[in-house]
């Protein structure tokens, strides 16, 4: 089948107020509701046209939703600066506002491993909480272990001398310091974290599966460790899958070539937690390296994978990175059809400066909304809440100037206090938004303004449930046409709508118009 994909973050409760978040009681025999139990997702890859993400009666789920960044363990530059905050059940409620289905969680390898073949339960324990506090809202999680710049202990220490053009580099966030084996290279930066030398060292020793304590290879650990996750996880039907590696510094062929044997590696660690412990197959979500969008760098080769792999690049084009949205899309699908049998797409990061939401003559983020649509892609959008002493501000604070954040939040670093949400960024993001069809999608088509949202499909069984989320508390103001499906009903969600309707079977489409 064809979809035509190719052809084109402690707040207050005034805050969630403000958003007009509400609680929605459950009902096993009613309505949808947020405490209704997620069912577990499985991929559909399409080798002729980039596959789907269905969940277990067969519908078709678009995961969209954000990132966030609690259980990082940042490098902290400023100790008057903390560098995350925590994750409440406000945010949860106000990530439910928005619509979304997915939480891309991010977990530190320093913290699952902070002793070589020693896991933190306790920590683990955190995420499962994040985990249960979106599962009752009816959010997906996908586990990610997260990196940048491989990890917090390679700042520059004070005594570093960095030759001209060049700085003290940053710490970031990822790998233990045992797993770190820099090779006495220089900690200086000049303008790109990735290029430190000793963060380039790291990552060929990690390539190269140097050998570290108790005689085992760091690489070798990270899929032991990866598997180990995967464990804690593996009977959470709420977990739609994992994220192997974020942003993999992979640069030459030869790394490129390593990145896919730590893929395999990572994915057999997977099967074989899964089977042990008699849970089905979860989603293996793999990325390109991180200059597969900054500088157009191929994505890694064909590799042995199954059938319930996602690929996932980073589409920051026009973002944060040069090219065209339009390009980034198009490169994202020719990649999946062409090197991973048509795997299904979600763009794990993407996003810019949320400030460009308040310029009328800047649609940067609803030409993404489109074209996630268009092309029926999943996608998260960086970040939730980001805190003043998060590395990534460091360049501004080394530059002298009070830092700026992304995120919802209106964050005010001169006195580390949170002041509001972001308006017209969040009611940019907020949009009428497809959940659930009920069997395959083949369009999705969203107006700009937010004023329709159109979607069609076929194969639906009879009986599966569609559902459309809708920014309003008042469903009386959206017109409805469709075919193919019962009588469109609705139910409150979160100060929004959830318009739902079940399958007459086969074709079918819906049509909302405010």
């Amino acid at each position: 089948m064809s979809h035509s994909k190719l052809a084109r973050y402690i707040v207050s409760l005034a805050l969630l107020g403000a958003l007009g978040c509400t609680n929605t009681s459950s009902s096993s025999s009613g309505p949808p509701a947020p405490g209704d139990p997620l069912p577990a997702l499985h991929a559909v890859p399409d080798a002729e046209d980039v596959g789907r993400i269905v969940d277990s009666s067969g519908r078709e789920v678009l995961l969209r939703g954000v990132n966030f960044n609690s259980h990082v363990e940042y490098w902290q530059y400023d100790p008057d600066r903390f560098t995350n905050y925590p994750f409440t059940e406000e945010d949860a409620d106000m990530m439910a506002a928005m619509g979304w289905t997915m939480v891309r969680v991010l977990l530190s390898w320093s913290r699952v491993e902070p002793e070589p073949g020693v896991y933190d339960d306790d920590y683990l324990d955190e995420v499962a909480e994040s985990v249960a506090m979106l599962r009752e809202r009816g959010i997906y999680s996908l586990i990610d272990l997260h990196q940048d710049a491989w990890d917090a202990s390679l700042a520059a220490p004070p005594d570093e001398v960095c030759p001209d053009g060049s700085r003290p580099a940053g710490g970031w966030d990822g790998a233990p310091d045992w797993a770190t084996f820099d090779q006495g290279e220089p900690r200086c930066e000049s303008g790109q974290r990735e290029l430190v030398p000793a963060v380039q060292a790291s990552w060929e020793s990690f390539f190269d599966n140097v050998e570290g304590p108790g005689g085992v290879g760091i690489r070798t650990r990270y899929a032991e460790m990866f598997g180990q996750v995967v464990a804690r996880f593996a009977n959470e039907d709420s977990v739609a899958g994992f994220d192997v590696m974020n942003e993999p510094n992979a640069f030459t062929v030869g790394q490129q070539s390593q990145l896919v044997e730590l893929y395999e590696d990572c994915l057999a660690k997977m099967r074989a937690a899964e089977a042990a412990l008699g849970a089905p197959r979860r989603l293996f979500f793999f990325e390109p390296s991180i200059l597969w969008n900054g500088v157009g760098l191929p994505a890694p080769p064909a590799f042995d994978h199954d059938d319930q792999v996602v690929y996932a690049p980073h589409i920051y084009q026009e973002g944060i990175d040069p090219g065209t949205l339009e390009e980034g899309f198009m490169r994202a699908a020719d990649d999946s059809i062409r090197l991973y049998e048509g795997a299904p797409v979600v763009t794990t990061e993407w996003g810019s400066t949320p400030s460009r939401a308040a310029d009328p003559m800047d649609d940067y983020f609803e030409r993404h909304l489109g074209e996630q649509d268009s092309y029926l892609f999943g996608a998260t959008i960086w970040s939730w809440h980001t805190a003043c002493g998060d590395p990534h501000t460091y360049g501004q604070f080394q530059n002298g100037q009070i830092p700026q954040v992304w995120g919802f939040f209106e964050t005010n670093c001169e006195t580390n206090t949170v002041d509001g949400m972001r308006r017209e960024y969040l009611e940019t993001i907020k949009k009428m938004a497809l959940r659930f069809a009920p069997g395959a999608l083949t369009e999705v088509v969203w107006a700009h303004d937010d004023k329709e949202l159109s979607a069609s499909g076929d194969d639906a069984p009879a009986g599966n449930r569609l559902e459309v989320f809708v920014p309003t508390g008042d469903p009386s103001s959206v017109a409805i046409e469709s075919t193919g499906l019962s009588s469109v009903d609705s139910t409150p969600w979160f100060g929004g709508t959830l318009f739902h309707a079940k399958a007459q079977g086969g074709t079918w489409s819906i049509r909302l118009t405010r």
